[in-house]
Parts: structure tokens; C-alpha cells; sequence
């Protein structure tokens, strides 16, 4: 059990990386707040778990949302270990000048914005418990971007770079910050990145960028989250790990 007696939160846990990070946790020992804006989703989650998984209905786009998802944490398990920063949305693979404006806020509120909101209100009660992991889901699109996806590459870029800015500035009160960078994954979001029906014909296409030959699935993001999360990388911190079967390279 990597993470017993460790409590933490996963945002976006009611489908795809999230819903692979949380279970991964639970059945690695952690008690975990399943947090997503399809409360149903986050229930139907928790029902399989029993009381070691509380779902929570959040908008990490809202302030007041997020302070009760943290909130929920000390109340349901009397702390907080670790925040897995996953909800994120897209635009749809387009020309940059057709993404309207309220999309773009949107992306940038829930991909940058909830980094800061849950920050401001984990920090404090990990400090209580003498420090925390937070893990901030990023993509390759933050480092070397497609075409069609410039303001969701941006939003992913600034996840980056906050994920090691706030890795310096929080290692004194022993809470380490790490990104995860996916390549693109088999997600409810696959359609909205290629830009094109899902059909094998389209996915080969971008499969073909990849060298290890596929695109990711949620147990690979899971994995990575769980080394992160676990003790034994207590000396890796303001690290942007890339799970991209070599498409970075």
C-alpha cells in the first residue's frame, strides 16, 4: 500500500486520467475526495469504493467550490496529503482566430485558474500535516505544441512553468510540486483534439507522431501519478514528467 494512511484530493476523477488516478490511489491505500462538476459521474465513482472515497461536486473554476472540495477533505478524513490538480478542458482543433472569447476564459479558469484557487486553500492544511505533493496535469501541448490547439497549448504551457515556480517556492514547507505531460489519450476529449471523427483512419494519423506506436489510456497518467505521489520520490520536485510514448523527443 504506496499511500496508505495518506489522504487526497483528484479533481476531473468522474471519467478518463482522473477517474484512473483516484481508483489507483484508493486501491493504494489513500482516502481520496473524488471531485468533479458531473456529480453523478464522482458518485457513481465512490459507490465502488465505500467510505474510503467521498464524492464532491466542484466547479475548480469557482472559489467557493474549491475551498469546499478542501474543506471536505479535513472534514471526511481530518487532513490533506496530496491534490492532483486533473480537470481540464479543450477548444476543438481549430484555427486560432475561431476560438471565441468565452471559450478561451473558460479553458484558462479551469486549466490555469483552479491551480491557483486549490493552492490557496491546500496549502495551509498541508503545511498542518508538515507538507504534501501536489501534481499538476499538464500535456505535451505545453512544450511542443500542435497546430489548431494554440490556446489550450497555452493554458498547458502555464501549468508548466507554474509547476516549477511553485516547486521552488513551496520547498521549504516540504511540499513538492510535479507535472504530469500526456500525450494525447484515449479521453472523452480525443474528438475535440484531433479535430476529426474518431475513426482508425484519423487516429493513426496522429499515432503515427508517437514512436511507441499508441496514444496514452488513463492507467498510463495513473501510474505516473501514483511514483509522484509515493514516498519514495520525496526527492524529485518541479519536474514536468513526460508520459508520451517518445513524442517529445
Amino acid at each position: 500500500m504506496k499511500l496508505d494512511g495518506k489522504v487526497a484530493i483528484v479533481t476531473g476523477a468522474a471519467s478518463g486520467f482522473g477517474r484512473a488516478i483516484a481508483e489507483r490511489f484508493a486501491l493504494e491505500g489513500a482516502r481520496v475526495i473524488a471531485a468533479d462538476i458531473n456529480g453523478e459521474g464522482v458518485r457513481a465513482l465512490a459507490a465502488g469504493f465505500g467510505k474510503t472515497v467521498v464524492p464532491v461536486t466542484c466547479d475548480v473554476a469557482r472559489k467557493a467550490d474549491v475551498d469546499a472540495m478542501v474543506r471536505a477533505a479535513t472534514e471526511a478524513f481530518g487532513g490533506l496529503d496530496i491534490v492532483v490538480n486533473n480537470a481540464g478542458i479543450t477548444h476543438r482543433n481549430q484555427p486560432l482566430l475561431e476560438v471565441g472569447e468565452a471559450e478561451f476564459d473558460r479553458i484558462f479558469a479551469v486549466n490555469v485558474k483552479s491551480i491557483y484557487l486549490s493552492t490557496l486553500a491546500a496549502v495551509p492544511r498541508m503545511e498542518r500535516r508538515g507538507g504534501g505533493v501536489i501534481i499538476n496535469i499538464a500535456s505535451t501541448a505545453g512544450v511542443r505544441p500542435r497546430p489548431g490547439l494554440t490556446w489550450y497549448n497555452g493554458s498547458k504551457g502555464a501549468v508548466v512553468i507554474l509547476t516549477k515556480s511553485m516547486a521552488v517556492e513551496l520547498a521549504g514547507k516540504n511540499i513538492r510540486v510535479n507535472a504530469i505531460n500526456p500525450v494525447m489519450g484515449e479521453t472523452g476529449m480525443l474528438t475535440q483534439f484531433m479535430g476529426l471523427p474518431d475513426t482508425p483512419e484519423n487516429r493513426a494519423k496522429f499515432i503515427a507522431g508517437i514512436p511507441l506506436g499508441r496514444m496514452s489510456q488513463p492507467h498510463d497518467i495513473a501510474n505516473a501519478a501514483l511514483f509522484l505521489a509515493d514516498p519514495a520520490s520525496s526527492f524529485i520536485t518541479g519536474v514536468a514528467l513526460e508520459v508520451d510514448g517518445g513524442r517529445c523527443v
